[in-house]
């Protein structure tokens, strides 16, 4: 039945039309933002997950720079205690002790030993005081030191509920000058009745008495080095774990971005080849629409 009032063919083909055009406008914005996930309306559940997704990789970029922020620190503190305990007895205590044991030898002018040993009290406490990153400064204490500081070292998220993990570390394990005199250094032994950094050896002689201070300095200096090598190895073990956190942390927040990626990414190959296919079936949509139009110019042949 042919109608002037109603064209089926060309209703038909119009829908068609119009379907290939929303497809290929889906398809054109898949392919211009990357995502075949782009908003809420996209599809709602894979948008809401990978929206949570984004927001705990922001939080673990967040704790990756607090690693980097505490390895700075850290590292700062473990060079310095380091440079305090010396090498090889060439400096810092390590040379103190050295120094100590030579005053031993009798008729040794310990007032020049004295002298040697002054410059290094003055280094090792130059070295703990400069021992300050962003205001930090865990082996030169004063009132304002906090106690314990606690080191962000990861972020996880189970439904809802966060949880920050910390690394903390006691001041005092490591704190060899303090504004009370309670340091490694600079705290009055009880048998010497002197510090590390005050010790003088100028007026001692070969005397039985001295000989026996002397001893005890020694090993006031050697149990000195004891707790500064536990402390430096102490801060090794953080600095290492800082170390295999922040690889971790960077580790996840690639996992997680290739798991937003696999729920909300575009398969480019595949929009290609749905873009061309789509193209040539508007191309057709078009001209079957053409032919439908021209079926109502028939109509004015009936009428000739």
């Amino acid at each position: 039945m042919s109608s002037l009032l109603t064209n089926s063919a060309a209703m038909t083909a119009l829908q068609t039309l119009r379907s290939v055009s929303t497809n290929m406008q889906t398809t054109e914005n898949r392919i211009s933002t990357g995502q075949r996930v782009a908003t809420a309306s996209d599809n709602s559940a894979y948008w809401s997950i990978a929206t949570s997704m984004r927001a705990d990789n922001s939080a673990l970029s967040a704790v990756s720079d607090s690693l980097g922020l505490s390895a700075a620190t850290v590292d700062t503190e473990y060079t310095a205690l380091t440079a305090v305990l010396g090498n090889e007895g060439t400096s810092g205590l390590n040379k103190l002790e050295a120094l100590l044991v030579e005053a031993k030898t009798a008729g040794i002018d310990r007032k020049k030993i004295q002298s040697e040993i002054t410059q290094i009290q003055q280094d090792m406490k130059n070295t703990a005081n400069s021992a300050t990153f962003n205001g930090v400064n865990w082996l030169s204490t004063n009132a304002t030191t906090p106690a314990t500081v606690n080191l962000v070292s990861s972020f996880s998220r189970v439904g809802g509920t966060p949880t920050i993990n910390t690394i903390t570390v006691t001041v005092a394990n490591y704190s060899l000058y303090s504004s009370t005199q309670t340091g490694f250094l600079d705290a009055v032994n009880a048998t010497t009745t002197v510090s590390i950094d005050n010790m003088n050896i100028g007026a001692l002689t070969d005397s039985v008495a001295d000989q026996t201070t002397l001893d005890g300095l020694i090993a006031q200096v050697v149990g000195a080095i004891n707790t500064v090598s536990q402390s430096a190895a102490d801060l090794g073990a953080i600095k290492n774990r800082i170390h295999n956190n922040t690889d971790f942390v960077k580790s996840l927040m690639d996992s997680v971005t290739r798991g937003i990626g696999q729920l909300v990414d575009a398969d480019m190959n595949a929009e290609s080849t749905r873009l061309q296919a789509l193209q040539v079936q508007q191309q057709l949509g078009v001209q079957a629409l053409s032919i439908a139009n021209q079926n109502s110019q028939s109509i004015l042949s009936l009428f000739k």
